[in-house]
């Protein structure tokens, strides 16, 4: 009210400069600048009695007779109705934009939110509410379509459709008849926004699905694949050796059947192992390999890893510190991460090529160094190996491609780490880290 009064008092000083200059009638346009800004910010309750009293004010001080209120004069009328229709006109077009504008604000927001947050159902309480104030509304809720209508539902319904599709209902309490115009402008592009939102979280959704199937036919393709070699091959040695010493046709000596029986047992061994190995990835991959910890020294992992790889172990070359760092471990589950490790490296490299484990203590860590002299690891393939049924594209070994994926399993358990450090044609280094527990 006091901007208006200021606004009105610094017109009329400016008339009273200008009069002795211009004519006093053509100065009464002047009041607008009162009137205008009033009717944009505060809209017509403000805007007319501006006109009203901007009107009586030119007619007191300018108009004659000076110094009164008389509206004899019918250009007097005429002024306080130009005054009153501008206010009116100005207010309806500045409250109609600022309508628009919060619209506008409204839309762009709920747009962002989706966008950004994702989740339709999440968010329609917060639209809800935003969409009450621009409505002009007590209460808004928003049901979308499918999900049923809750008990104790009220308000006017409107349907939100777009394209002859309807995504949903709103739930207006007491709309008023004058905000016909905004729910006309405002629910198609709410139902617009709503829809683009499910569809983008229904192929989300759909993309999800379809990646989680593709990884499991990956992993189906891959376990085939193992069965169908890894299995089959010791299998029809098994069969071959055994259905040999059966036969009553087939003449053997003792070193035959000795080799015969080897074949089978070793086989069987291989078997046993791959078994073993699903196993141990199934429980890994359900979060069932729960470790056991004791307080071990490293000497007693590495010494009783090496009697598990059994006489391939000879080839291990071991460099242990003069004092053997302890951990605390699963012991067996640490076992199988360093026999996993060694076996590997044996694999790779050369027959008349030592493997190396290596021992040191870091400041917080046990190191445990698996050195070959095979193929080298290309920078890709570093991280892929730890994943099962996967082998390094530079070598021709086959395999399950499960002893590296273990290994790294059993060890995070074990609140510990495996990863490899390699070039190709250089040979690899797998370095398992262990949490080192201070001796006292």
């Amino acid at each position: 009210m006091l901007v208006s009064v200021a606004l009105v008092a610094a017109v009329t000083g400016a008339i009273e400069l200008l009069k002795p200059h211009v004519p006093v009638l053509s100065l009464a346009v002047l009041y607008l600048f009162a009137v205008l800004p009033v009717a944009v910010l505060w809209g017509l309750a403000y805007a007319i009695p501006v006109s009203v009293v901007s009107m009586l004010t030119f007619n007191f001080f300018f108009l004659p007779p000076l110094y009164t209120l008389t509206l004899a004069d019918s250009r007097n009328w005429f002024a306080l109705v130009v005054f009153v229709v501008t206010s009116v006109v100005v207010s309806e077009l500045a409250a109609r934009s600022r309508r628009q504008a919060r619209e506008s604000a409204l839309l762009a927001e709920i747009a962002t939110s989706l966008l950004r947050r994702g989740e339709v159902s999440g968010e329609l309480e917060r639209i809800a509410d935003e969409a009450a104030h621009a409505l002009q509304v007590e209460r808004v809720r928003i049901e979308l379509d499918g999900e049923g209508t809750p008990a104790g539902k009220t308000g006017q319904r409107f349907p939100l459709s777009v394209e002859g599709r309807r995504v949903g209902t709103i739930y207006l309490d007491r709309p008023r008849q004058r905000s016909a115009a905004a729910r006309r402008r405002l629910l198609p592009a709410l139902a617009s926004l709503l829809g683009v939102a499910i569809d983008r979280e229904r192929l989300a959704r759909e993309a999800l699905e379809a990646e989680t199937l593709r990884r499991s036919d990956a992993m189906k393709t891959a376990v085939l694949r193992a069965v169908s070699h890894d299995l089959r091959t010791p299998l029809m040695a098994i069969l071959t050796s055994a259905g040999a010493l059966v036969r009553d046709d087939l003449e053997l000596g003792g070193e035959d059947r000795s080799e015969l029986a080897a074949t089978i047992l070793g086989e069987a061994g291989r078997l046993d192992r791959l078994v073993a190995n699903l196993l141990d990835l199934s429980r890994l991959q359900a979060g069932a390999a729960r470790p056991e910890p004791g307080v071990w020294t490293v000497d007693d992992l590495v010494v009783q890893a090496l009697d598990e790889v059994g006489e391939a172990g000879q080839r291990v070359e071991v460099a242990l510190p003069e004092e053997s760092p302890t951990v605390r471990a699963d012991a067996d589950q640490i076992e199988r991460v360093l026999v996993n490790l060694i076996e590997n490296a044996l694999k790779y490299s050369p027959a008349e090529e030592p493997v190396y484990v290596q021992v040191t203590a870091a400041s917080a860590d046990v190191l445990i160094r698996v050195v070959d002299h095979g193929p080298g690891i290309a920078r890709a393939d570093r991280e892929r190996i730890f994943e099962p049924f996967q082998r390094s594209n530079e070598s021709g070994v086959r395999g399950a491609g499960l002893g590296l994926a273990i290994a790294r399993g059993f060890a995070v358990a074990n609140r510990g780490r495996v990863w490899a450090e390699s070039r190709v044609g250089q040979g690899s280094t797998f370095v398992l880290a262990l949490p080192l527990v201070e001796s006292g």
